[in-house]
């Protein structure tokens, strides 16, 4: 099962809500995520009368699909409940908060997105964020060199 992941959107934003949303494809593009052909960078979600749509996702066209191949970098509608729609347009609305890809995955034979609600950083938070992972890189590469010492002087 491939997980298209965007890994920026945690690193520009903090993730104040989730939410699993459907995606509206045509022709092959189901294909092409099935063989990991997408991408989510630099992608975004944008509200269009009471419509979540999905813009510079890249689909690539399906290499083995010859007929209708769609552009890979249209925007695609999301498929979700009216009362989240409602919810998601209302807190985008806020201050602050954009609607952000987080990952697109199967869940069956469907291909879902997870949007959510985030919050940008600012650059201290970045520069926090950072810190904090290299921190725990250096905490759990210590116990390991730890751990070896210990079993390899038994």
């Amino acid at each position: 099962m491939k997980t298209i992941d965007n890994k920026k959107a945690f690193f520009d934003y903090e993730i104040i809500e989730r939410f699993e949303a459907g995606i509206a494809l045509e022709g092959s593009e189901v294909k092409s995520i099935r063989a990991g052909n997408a991408s989510l960078r630099d992608s975004f979600c944008f509200v269009e009368g009471n419509e979540l749509f999905l813009k510079n996702c890249r689909i690539s066209v399906y290499d083995k699909s010859f007929i209708l191949q769609p552009d890979p970098l249209r925007s695609r509608k999301l498929l979700l409940h009216r009362s989240e729609i409602k919810r998601i347009i209302g807190k985008s609305k806020e201050k602050g908060f954009t609607i952000v890809p987080l990952k697109m995955y199967f869940k069956g034979n469907n291909v879902k997105v997870e949007i959510g609600l985030g919050r940008g950083k600012k650059a201290f938070d970045k520069k926090q964020t950072i810190k904090d992972r290299d921190t725990a890189r250096d905490m759990s590469r210590q116990i390991t060199d730890h751990l070896k010492e210990k079993k390899g002087g038994n």
